[in-house]
This record gives C-alpha cells, sequence and structure tokens, in this order.
C-alpha cells in the first residue's frame, strides 16, 4: 500500500463548494504521529500558486520554507489552485490578467476559510510569491480569518498585452502584424488616458483594484511582512520601471508605525530560489512570525533540531 505521508508531511484535500484542491499538510513537530487536529489557538500558513510553478515553487523554496515554519509550530499548507499542479481544472487562455484581475480570489478566500474549520486552526497567514500574493491580497481582502500577509515581489501592476477573451487566432495577428502592433498602442495609450483622468496620481500600469483590496486589508490592521528582491526595490516596487514605490504608498495607509515591515532582499533574484534569497526569507519571515503571532504556535523544536530539518530544500510535493 502506497502511503500519503513521508515524515512530517502528508498529502492533504479541500473539497469544499465543489473544488477539489490538492495540496501538502506540513505538521509541526509535536504532532508527529498524531492526525488529530491542531489547535483553536494555533495559526496556520497558507501557500498560494505563482501562475503556473507547482506548489513547490521555483527550486523547492516552497517546501523548504514550509518545511521551516511547521519546525517552529506553525502548521503550513501549500495547496494547487484550479488547473495548477495536481489539481484539476481549466487554466485561463490569459492566467496572468485572470490572476491579476483576482481570478483566484474566491478560492483563496473560500479554502483558507475551510483550512481554518478542517484543522480548527485560530486562522491563517497567506503566503504568496509574484502574482501568488496578488492572490493573497484578494483573498485576504474577503476573508476574515486571515491574519496575516507575507507577500514576496507582489505584482501590482497590470499586464500590457492585449490579450483578453479575444479569439486566438485574432491574438496572434495583434501579436505579430504591424497593424496588430499600432492597435495595441493605441488600446495602451487610451487605457492610459482613463486612467490618468480617473484615478489621480498613481502610474498608468497600477492595477487599481488589487491596491483598493490592499488598502482594505491594511485598514483592518493586518500584520504584513513585504519581502522584495533588489531590482524590486530598484524599479519602483513592483517589478516594474513604474515612478511609484507601491509598497511606500501602501505603508502611508497603515494603521499603526509597525503594521507594515519592506525588507529588501540582497543577493538574490525575483524567484528568491537560491540559497542566499531562501534563507533571508525564511529567517525574515520567521522574526516577523514570532513578532506578530508567537501566541499562535502549536511548539517549538529544539534550535539545533530545527537546523537539522531545514539545511536544505526537500523534495518536491
Amino acid at each position: 500500500m502506497i502511503s500519503d505521508q513521508a515524515g512530517m508531511r502528508q498529502l492533504t484535500t479541500l473539497d469544499g463548494g465543489g473544488i477539489l484542491l490538492h495540496g501538502t499538510y506540513h505538521k509541526p513537530q509535536s504532532l508527529a504521529g498524531n492526525e488529530a487536529a491542531v489547535s483553536t489557538t494555533t495559526l496556520g500558513i497558507m501557500f498560494t500558486n505563482a501562475l503556473s510553478s507547482p506548489r513547490s515553487l521555483v527550486g523547492d523554496s516552497g517546501v523548504y520554507w514550509a518545511t521551516s515554519f511547521a519546525s517552529l509550530g506553525y502548521p503550513s499548507f501549500r495547496f494547487d489552485f484550479p488547473g495548477l499542479g495536481d489539481s484539476y481544472g481549466e487554466i485561463p487562455n490569459d492566467l496572468l490578467r485572470f490572476t491579476n484581475q483576482g481570478g483566484y480570489a474566491a478560492v483563496a478566500s473560500s479554502k483558507a476559510r475551510e483550512l481554518v474549520q478542517k484543522y480548527q486552526l485560530s486562522g491563517v497567514v497567506m503566503f504568496g510569491h509574484c502574482s501568488g500574493g496578488t492572490t493573497a491580497i484578494y483573498g485576504a481582502s474577503s476573508c476574515k480569518e486571515c491574519k496575516g500577509l507575507v507577500l514576496l515581489d507582489p505584482d501590482l501592476t497590470l499586464p500590457r498585452a492585449l490579450t483578453v477573451t479575444l479569439q486566438p487566432g485574432l491574438v496572434l495577428w495583434i501579436r505579430r502584424s504591424r497593424a496588430g502592433a499600432i492597435l495595441r498602442a493605441t488600446y495602451d495609450r487610451v487605457r492610459a488616458l482613463k486612467t490618468i483622468l480617473g484615478k489621480g496620481d498613481l502610474p498608468p500600469g497600477t492595477n487599481f483594484d488589487v491596491i483598493n483590496r490592499f488598502k482594505e486589508v491594511v485598514s483592518r490592521g493586518t500584520p504584513i511582512l513585504v519581502l522584495k528582491a533588489p531590482e524590486t526595490a530598484i524599479s519602483g516596487g513592483a517589478g516594474k520601471a513604474d515612478s511609484l514605490d507601491y509598497f511606500e504608498y501602501i505603508r502611508s495607509f497603515a494603521v499603526r508605525s509597525d503594521q507594515i515591515s519592506i525588507r529588501t532582499i540582497e543577493d538574490t533574484d525575483h524567484s528568491f530560489s537560491n540559497h542566499a534569497g531562501q534563507l533571508a526569507v525564511r529567517q525574515h519571515t520567521e522574526k516577523w512570525l514570532s513578532e506578530n503571532f508567537a501566541e499562535g504556535v502549536a511548539s517549538i523544536a529544539p534550535v539545533q533540531q530545527q537546523e537539522s530539518q531545514i539545511q536544505a530544500p526537500l523534495i518536491s510535493r
């Protein structure tokens, strides 16, 4: 018989609302050999997909981070959203635009609630990289069970390509033909003009919907950790050459001075998947968790044991 469990990791599913998600549950050390729920005072960590990346993330970074957080007492969960990784479903033709417009928002919020109920948690921290961070923001805005956000280079801008819901043949023509290039440029200028006239001083490429959702989350006093790669810090906060640092803009709406922590991680890139990136994300997140959610820890493993468990990323899944 094939087991669905390996060490402190176990395959799990969420099937509420007619949407079945497959994922991996990283158990806190205190639950070794125990299938019972964690505790109504324990906070969980919920990872969200970054575009088409599987739940393991680039370089198995998600596995590494989830293992480290679980070793500190935070049960951690990595799920594939519909159509991604091991979860069935249709992948939108323009996945980036779909995600940036909040296409997975309902799934993120409903599955966070289901996770809290299934494992009797006190709440979850949503952890998202790039477009996964965008999804986490959308999901958190409509989910009272979300108690915090960890965002790695979340995308707060809009895709500039004109793809929408056009027929594939027309999309190909728009992308490749001279006339299509003119059409794309005209579309971008018209959209930019509408943005400038209706949205104040924010750059034309701003994703105003996710910015407004971000403000909603901030207005509730939700603790937020933003981790940036050096290239993002230089370009203004969203991986794009806009003139505004979106993260500092969002921080101006904080209800208290220590609500939003913004850190730049050196010697890494947008994926955070090299050794320096993985280690720094882990250290910054663990420090932030201890400062904001120490009461939500299931158990604290000895330091030496923690280090032996998470020296290097484990296998996927």
